[in-house]
């Protein structure tokens, strides 16, 4: 088959264990997102089976309208709103899917909580400028705003209490940390069994909170759950951690709270827009700490995540589709 792995950032995915998984077929990697509907259409014009990472592109129906070769979609992880799965089926394409592997994200996400709290960054870029033990400086308010706090004591909110967030829950524990928990009744029922404290009142885990991560998955019952009340809430030392998703955040909502000083910290992995551009007001924020979504972006990860979307090609070519997400999108 004729195969393109879009938006492969690093470089990496040819070079991956699981890469040979695709011997015999004819592979293409492109490593810098289309710039538009038009390039995007014409890179993959002959494409038989594509390879997407995560959400970096959005499969739409007016792309899959220029795509007559295309039959299968291997998504790395779970295949999300970015793919309109209704035209795919329309269409007699088929979409699989792979798993994911939680670890990545949740350690991630307590060396961002680890950073942020210990002003880790701050001092890093002031020692390589020449000023030694030198951090953000003091705000009103907050004069004892670039010194470093300890996690042991705190109270750590967590909301999503799926793979990645019980993971993070027991980072919590190990760090002598309360883990506070908010989400759907299910969650906080397994919240409360594993020892956590559960909290459905949103205002309560916001304020109560040292830090909070969010750990859902979007759909349109998430997207901009987080509001600027909710933000309004949180405490002017507090910090909000975001590895999941830009999206899960009322727009403009965290910047604005942000620069108001409550929360008084954000640690972001995520954005709306990605690749970021420079126009990003978070990036502008000396209270915020931005990395390139990589919270998922590391060996083991990909070797797993790949590997699954790899051999979803390979049964596929043999005839017998597995992990197919639409069966009705196979072509008799």
């Amino acid at each position: 088959m004729r195969v393109a792995v879009l938006d492969d950032y690093q470089d990496v995915v040819r070079h991956l264990d699981c890469f040979r998984l695709l011997d015999g077929h004819t592979v293409r990697v492109f490593n810098q997102p289309a710039k538009g509907l038009g390039q995007l259409a014409i890179r993959l014009r002959e494409t038989e089976a594509l390879v997407l990472i995560r959400e970096r592109t959005r499969i739409t129906e007016a792309l899959l309208a220029r795509l007559p070769n295309l039959r299968l979609i291997s998504q790395t992880g779970k295949a999300g709103a970015h793919i309109d799965v209704e035209a795919c089926t329309r269409r007699g394409i088929a979409v699989a899917e792979s798993q994911g592997h939680a670890t990545a994200t949740a350690e991630f996400t307590w060396l961002l909580i680890l950073a942020a709290l210990r002003r880790l960054p701050a001092y890093m870029a002031n020692l390589y400028a020449g000023h030694w033990q030198r951090s953000v400086p003091p705000r009103p308010g907050w004069p004892l705003a670039g010194l470093g706090e300890s996690l042991a004591g705190k109270a750590l909110g967590i909301w999503g209490y799926g793979r990645i967030g019980r993971i993070v829950a027991g980072y919590a524990r190990a760090f002598r940390m309360l883990a506070l928990v908010h989400g759907r009744e299910a969650s906080l029922a397994q919240a409360t069994a594993d020892g956590c404290r559960a909290l459905a009142d949103r205002r309560e885990f916001f304020g109560q909170s040292d830090v909070v991560t969010l750990h859902l998955r979007l759909v349109e019952a998430t997207r901009g759950g987080v509001t600027g009340a909710d933000l309004a809430c949180m405490k002017p030392t507090a910090l909000l951690v975001n590895t999941s998703r830009a999206e899960l955040i009322e727009p403009g909502a965290l910047a604005a709270a942000l620069a108001a000083g409550r929360p008084g910290l954000a640690a972001i992995d995520v954005f709306e827009r990605e690749p970021v551009g420079a126009d990003e007001p978070l990036l502008r924020l000396p209270n915020a700490i931005c990395t390139p979504h990589l919270g998922f972006t590391e060996r083991q990860s990909y070797e797993r995540l790949f590997s699954g979307a790899f051999e979803n090609i390979a049964s596929f070519a043999r005839g017998t589709p597995i992990n197919v997400v639409n069966a009705d999108g196979l072509r008799k």
